[in-house]
């Protein structure tokens, strides 16, 4: 079966890289949403006289959000049709609330549940604490308004996402990224993800 694996989680919890990881191990087409329209982001909001680094407002959330999020989506239904397996990386939050969004990405990839192992590995850490330190230490641009904002955002932060989808439980995975990511870690998720 192709395989549609969903990473997801808040800021911080390291889902690029526990992807990249496991993409070691199994060819994916890997679609990291900040990559696929990161630019053009950066672009309108520069355009409109914004923080280049926002993703928060009002204006992000209203006109360039689902742009980013549909776009995203469109690549991966083409790399489904084309018989590859997909990565997502993104939070996908009001996504994953939405119980028809994954019914029409394989609708529309001429896919079906028979043919696609469709799961979800969120990300999660310990605490916030530990959250803070990673986006701190990473030193993304993009994280400032996060830093800045920490008692407002954090009150928003899920660790867990609402997923609404009809998938297995089994078809999700809530894996803890708090420590160092071991090659057990590592193949404990290769497991999950391959079905073994």
């Amino acid at each position: 079966m192709q395989k549609l694996v969903f990473f997801v989680g808040v800021a911080g919890t390291g889902k690029t890289t526990v992807a990249l990881k496991l993409a070691e191990r199994i060819q994916a087409a890997f679609l990291d949403r900040d990559t696929v329209g990161g630019r053009f982001v950066e672009k309108m909001l520069e355009m409109n006289g914004l923080d280049v680094n926002d993703r928060d407002s009002d204006f992000y959330k209203k006109h360039l959000r689902d742009l980013e999020y549909d776009t995203t989506k469109d690549i991966c239904i083409e790399n489904l049709a084309a018989g590859q397996n997909v990565f997502m990386i993104s939070p996908f939050t009001a996504e994953l609330k939405n119980k028809a969004w994954i019914e029409e990405v394989l609708a529309a990839a001429g896919k079906t549940h028979a043919e696609v192992d469709v799961k979800v590995v969120a990300v999660t850490l310990k605490d916030m604490d530990l959250q803070k330190e990673r986006i701190i230490d990473r030193q993304t641009e993009r994280d400032t308004w996060k830093l800045e904002h920490w008692d407002d955002f954090k009150h928003r932060v899920q660790f867990v996402p609402d997923i609404q989808w009809e998938i297995p439980e089994s078809s999700v995975l809530v894996f803890d990224n708090s420590g160092e990511l071991t090659e057990e870690k590592i193949e404990q998720l290769y497991r999950f993800v391959a079905g073994e």
